[in-house]
């Protein structure tokens, strides 16, 4: 499970930069993770170049697009009042069209369109290019629909449009698929086996961001840590590459070097990490390079050994907590998130003690918690019966909730004093005489504005905080400017 994009930016219609000559009019939404997100501006640079601008108003739309999540089920609920939202629209605007992307678009296929007849098109995440040709098939009064999961697609050659941008941060993809078949997880089935995709495309889009003025980026991933290129193809089929091919092969830790060297004065993040894949020469290259940000997200999902096996984790309760050690060690500096589900199918309360236990030695600064629910197709919810109930879930997912809570006040205490460097992003939310940005750690930091600007390195010494923010002073331009 990856890191979701903050709730506020759920389901916000993208607008981009209108193309002159274009006449039809596009709206799309977003919901997930971070890489739905990233999709979706590869989706408007395709449909860019085949005649659509983006608009915020639904009603004026020529085509819809929603990008969907499948990882919960409260975001399927979502999608599914906002489909019938669009259809209402529909009944009087019949011109319009609907239609599905993403891990949804992939899991009810049959369902949307034929079923319940509720969209005009289904595209999964690896046919996104063939989307010019799917409208074609619905101009001419057919349902149309492709779901086939590619062994190599990336999307290394377009260029994506920056659709949610500030013009300070953006996503940079660099893997699609995943091949560890977590029990809860969808993902192997909606977006296919593990590929990377290849150095130099990646290095070519983020010397555009730099040239743009773009100040940070996330490398992204469903498994950042088993990058691996080595020509094409499946990670899987690596075993069988040639020798020249394996000698040649470029591995996470390579890739984050040529970044960090390539782009100085750019701040690099990455998400997600796997924990049985995070080897310790990445930690090292973290530790080299300042532009790298010193923040860690290590989904964990449960601090039961029992559970994690029954998850189908590749790493143990120990496992996990000599990574940690390996983290502080190398990278002292570093913040350390996680995700974590209660309530596990069979989870019984030794389970959830071993997760409140391991969240008290690690003491992460921040996390996404769920309670689980079971999604249809993955291996839990074909054999595991969901024997928690509602109520022991939420006090579970409450009291992890709560100690998270506690951990991330006291991580929060330990900048009191410090001086950080802050990116600024935007205008404060609560003041508009205050800017606020991350730190390395990927902390938000609220500070008075005075002279700075927004996208600006600003060093600022904390003086207060929250649990989830700092508070404090600037004392002048970082060296990253």
């Amino acid at each position: 499970m990856e890191k979701i994009i903050e709730e506020s930016k759920q389901g916000e219609a993208l607008v981009l930069e209108n193309k002159s000559g274009n006449t039809k009019k596009l709206f799309i939404e977003s919901y997930g993770c971070a890489m739905n997100f990233s999709d979706s501006e590869i989706v408007a640079s395709i449909l860019s170049e085949n005649g659509y601008n983006t608009t915020q108003t639904l009603e004026d739309a020529d085509l819809v697009l929603v990008n969907t999540c499948s990882i919960r089920d409260k975001a399927e609920q979502t999608v599914r009042k906002r489909l019938e939202k669009y259809n209402a629209v529909k009944r009087i605007n019949p011109k319009m069209k609907v239609g599905v992307l993403g891990c949804m678009a992939e899991r009810l296929k049959s369902q949307f369109l034929e079923e319940e007849k509720i969209v005009d098109l289904v595209v999964g995440p690896d046919a996104y290019k063939d989307l010019p040709n799917l409208l074609s098939e619905v101009e001419e009064g057919r349902d149309a629909i492709n779901v086939i999961l590619s062994k190599d697609e990336t999307y290394g050659d377009i260029s994506p449009v920056r659709l949610m941008s500030n013009g300070i941060t953006a996503l940079v993809s660099i893997t699609r698929g995943c091949d560890n078949m977590c029990t809860f997880c969808v993902v192997p089935f909606t977006r296919g086996r593990e590929r990377s995709r290849e150095p130099q495309s990646i290095m070519k889009e983020i010397q555009n961001l730099w040239d743009k003025g773009f100040k940070e980026i996330t490398l992204l991933g469903q498994n950042v840590d088993s990058y691996l290129w080595y020509g094409g193809g499946l990670k899987k089929d690596f075993a069988t590459a040639s020798e020249m091919q394996k000698a040649t092969a470029v591995d996470f830790d390579q890739l984050l070097e040529m970044v960090a060297v390539g782009f100085p004065k750019m701040r690099i993040r990455f998400s997600t990490s796997n924990p049985q894949d995070m080897h310790e020469s990445v930690l090292h290259v973290i530790a080299k390079h300042n532009n790298i940000c010193k923040h860690i997200h290590l989904p964990v999902q449960s601090g039961s050994n029992r559970i994690l096996k029954e998850m189908n984790r590749l790493h143990t309760r120990e496992e996990y907590m000599t990574l940690i050690d390996k983290i502080r060690s190398i990278v002292p500096n570093s913040s350390i998130s996680q995700d974590m589900i209660a309530g596990f199918p069979t989870e019984t309360e030794q389970d959830h003690q071993d997760t409140l236990s391991l969240m008290e030695y690690v003491k992460y600064n921040f996390g996404y918690m769920y309670s689980y629910s079971e999604r249809p197709g993955t291996l839990a919810g074909r054999k595991m019966e969901d024997d928690v109930t509602d109520e022991t879930k939420a006090r579970r997912l409450q009291e992890i909730v709560d100690l998270q809570q506690k951990h991330a006040w006291a991580r929060s205490e330990e900048f009191i004093g410090q001086t950080v460097e802050v990116l600024v992003e935007k205008v404060s939310k609560k003041s508009t005489e205050e800017f606020s940005g991350r730190n390395s750690q990927s902390i938000t930091v609220v500070f008075p504005k005075e002279e700075y600007k927004i996208g600006d390195f600003v060093n600022v010494k904390i003086t207060s905080c929250t649990s989830g923010t700092l508070k404090g002073e600037a004392v002048g331009y970082s060296n990253m400017n």
